[in-house]
C-alpha cells in the first residue's frame, strides 16, 4: 500500500484561538515549568510582587525583564514581549485561485 500524497497548499495554517496578554504568557511558561512566584523570584532577583503584577497586567514587563525571565524560563525574550505575533510570512495570502474567485462573485453582485 502507498501512502497518498497531499498537496500542502489546500491547507490553511491553524488560527489563534485565545489572544494571551504579556503577564498570561509569563504566568503559563512558570506554571509549564511548576515554579512559583516566589521560586522564580529567587532565580531572577526579580521580588516576588513585581511578578505578581506583571503577571496581572499592573505593570508592564520591559526589555529588560523580559530578558531577565527568558533565562530563567528557557526561551526567547520575544515569546514574552510579543505574545500572539504574526509575522508577514505567516499571515495569509490569498492565492490566485481565490483572488479570481473573489473577483467572480463581485461581477455576480453588480
Amino acid at each position: 500500500m502507498t501512502a497518498k500524497r497531499t498537496d500542502m497548499s489546500e491547507f490553511k495554517p491553524a488560527r489563534n484561538r485565545v489572544e494571551v496578554s504579556v503577564g498570561e504568557t509569563l504566568r503559563i511558561l512558570r506554571e509549564l515549568q511548576e515554579l512559583s512566584q516566589g521560586q522564580l523570584a529567587d532565580m531572577t532577583g526579580i521580588p516576588q510582587p513585581a511578578i505578581s503584577a506583571i503577571e496581572n497586567d499592573r505593570i508592564n514587563l520591559g526589555v529588560d525583564r523580559a530578558k531577565i525571565f527568558a533565562m530563567a524560563l528557557q526561551c526567547h525574550p520575544a515569546v514574552l514581549v510579543f505574545p500572539g505575533w504574526e509575522s508577514s510570512s505567516q499571515k495569509q495570502v490569498p492565492n490566485q485561485r481565490q483572488i479570481k474567485n473573489n473577483f467572480k462573485e463581485q461581477i455576480v453582485r453588480t
